[in-house]
């Protein structure tokens, strides 16, 4: 036998102790990390800086004292417990960065499930559907991993401080004694990020808020409905000084104040805006423009056009669940009772739509419906050319029809801006198969997404595009009965708009006819196609009252 085995099998066991002490304590640690984590981690990306995790939590200083005076059966179930409420916040949390970076606001975590199912559809859109349910089937297996890592955590640092009583005691009443020192005199790291931490409790907290709010503004609301001016309006009450005339509102997508200032954006955008304005002036068109106050910011198009239409302020998902619910006397509705077709132009609709019965249309046009047989430009399912031009082909081409109202939703310029059709000659465009060489021509999302600042210029291009769509409309299609009311649904998201961005979009008003100009004379809005900063503003429910009031007679 050799002279080195019996050392060496002696050693053994101590080695493999040593090794699990050193993974025990390793597994400790990471533990530790992660409940402290979650304790100090923000909602708020903006304020995921190091210096938040180098705080004090109290919820933590709290956790320790429960613990010691548990026995063994109620701390587990205890500690388990608060685990998978730490993993839960934790995850709502991440869900809050999310809904920051696309809608520039936290998550409800009552009534924003709605929203997550449209931001489902919108990635299924731009990375197919089999990507989309891979994605999320992801993210929820993430999230239930982490909801039971954190309860495994606390399970674990619970045993930990039980198993040493006297010296978690003296270390919890130190740092207790320290938490209130600086609590009281308010010792900071960093400016807003205070030593002494209750930020978990308090995120808690603000939630349970949120949904108390939530459900008080529900009845508000309801309230706000019931209140309508013009509900039993008769005929000869409505719209007289617009007989005849076709009137057309026109949604662009996320065309926003940033689009015309104050932007690395606006010079491009705003040199569209002021040669339309010539363009139009030389074929017979006067315009004012202004700017309305959207009641969402980065996503959410049908809060935009429920508020538009309805005139009442529709800024949450469950105030437009309640909408859809009413009959609530919309600017459709309003043109249908006067006498006008009313129509509804809405591309991106790949679905079904029950709710928008509430708008009052006579007819209704989606992708499915509208005649479109050429290849989709990622979320956009047509351009925005093609819209206008099958609208024309479909209602305003017909001969000895009634004046038309209609609502159309332009769409290529929704996120993510890339690829973007080209123009075509008007009667080019025909089905739709003229694009279809044309969206491998350009930049995909992945290319466009990796600097800020191509996606500014995707953006950019993006809505130039879809005004320089609609002034075309106007100067191939246009005539003497003519009014066109254009306007954004909201501003793009903040890599776009900036953080703390208005939530202000332009609206313009365009016709040959000197009279209706001269009506809304009194609104004080600019001339020409491009308000600036000194424009009138609006909040966005506001419209429809004044809209009607104004061409009442």
């Amino acid at each position: 036998m050799s002279v080195f085995t019996r050392p060496a099998l002696a050693g053994l066991p101590g080695d493999r102790t040593a090794a699990r002490e050193i993974a025990s304590s390793a597994v400790t640690t990471l533990a530790g990390v992660l409940v402290l984590s979650a304790l100090l981690a923000p909602n708020d990306l903006d304020r995921l800086t190091p210096e938040a995790f180098v705080r004090l939590p109290v919820e933590a200083l709290l956790g320790v004292a429960v613990v010691l005076m548990l026995r063994d059966g109620a701390r587990r179930i205890v500690a388990v417990s608060a685990g998978a409420v730490l993993g839960l916040l934790t995850v709502v949390k991440a869900i809050d960065i999310g809904f920051g970076l696309a809608l520039n606001r936290r998550f409800n975590p009552v009534f924003d499930w709605g929203v997550v199912g449209n931001g489902v559809d919108l990635l299924g859109s731009s990375i197919g559907r089999a990507g989309a349910i891979a994605s999320v089937t992801g993210l929820v297996l993430l999230a239930v991993v982490v909801i039971g890592l954190m309860a495994l955590s606390t399970l674990r640092l619970s045993g930990i401080v039980a198993g040493r009583r006297t010296a978690s005691t003296r270390v919890v009443a130190v740092l207790s004694v320290l938490w209130m020192v600086c609590a009281v005199f308010g010792v900071q790291l960093a400016p807003g990020q205070p030593l002494a931490s209750r930020s978990a409790a308090a995120y808690a907290y603000d939630d349970l808020r949120q949904v108390r709010a939530g459900i008080r503004d529900r009845e508000a609301f309801a309230s706000e409905v019931a209140i309508d001016a013009f509900r039993d309006t008769p005929p000869s009450g409505l719209l007289n000084a617009l007989r005849g005339k076709d009137v057309l509102f026109t949604f662009v997508e996320s065309y926003g104040r940033v689009a015309v200032q104050d932007s690395d954006i606006a010079p491009k955008v705003d040199a569209v805006l002021d040669a339309g304005t010539a363009r139009l002036k030389n074929a017979g068109y006067g315009a004012r423009s202004a700017f309305l106050t959207s009641p969402t910011t980065s996503a959410g198009s049908w809060l935009a056009h429920s508020t538009f239409q309805s005139g009442v302020w529709v800024d949450s998902q469950h105030r437009y669940d309640d909408f859809v619910q009413t009959d609530r006397f919309t600017l459709a509705r309003a043109f249908e009772r006067a006498g006008w077709d009313t129509v509804g132009v809405v591309p991106a609709h790949t679905e079904d739509w029950p709710e928008g019965k509430i708008y009052g249309y006579d007819r209704y046009y989606d992708s499915r419906g509208i005649g479109y047989h050429g290849p989709p430009f990622s979320y956009a399912t047509m351009p925005d050319q093609f819209t206008l031009s099958a609208f024309q082909r479909a209602e305003r081409a017909k001969r000895d029809r009634s004046p038309l109202m209609a609502e159309i939703d332009l769409v290529t310029s929704h996120w993510p801006w890339t690829p973007l059709p080209r123009m075509v000659d008007w009667d080019a465009v025909g089905d739709g198969s003229v694009y279809h060489p044309m969206p491998g021509q350009g930049k995909t999302p992945e290319e466009v997404f990796t600097d800020p600042a191509k996606v500014r210029g995707a953006y950019g291009d993006s809505i130039a595009y879809s005004l320089n769509s609609l002034i075309s409309y106007v100067e191939t299609y246009g005539d003497d009965d003519l009014v066109l009311v254009f306007l954004g649904d909201h501003q793009p998201n903040p890599i776009v708009a900036g953080a703390g961005a208005d939530r202000d979009v332009p609206i313009t008003v365009v016709t040959r006819d000197s009279a209706v100009l001269d009506k809304i004379a009194g609104w004080n809005w600019q001339d020409g196609l491009n308000p600036d900063r000194n424009a009138p503003s609006w909040p966005m429910d506001a419209f429809r009252d004044r809209f009607l009031s104004t061409f009442a007679r």
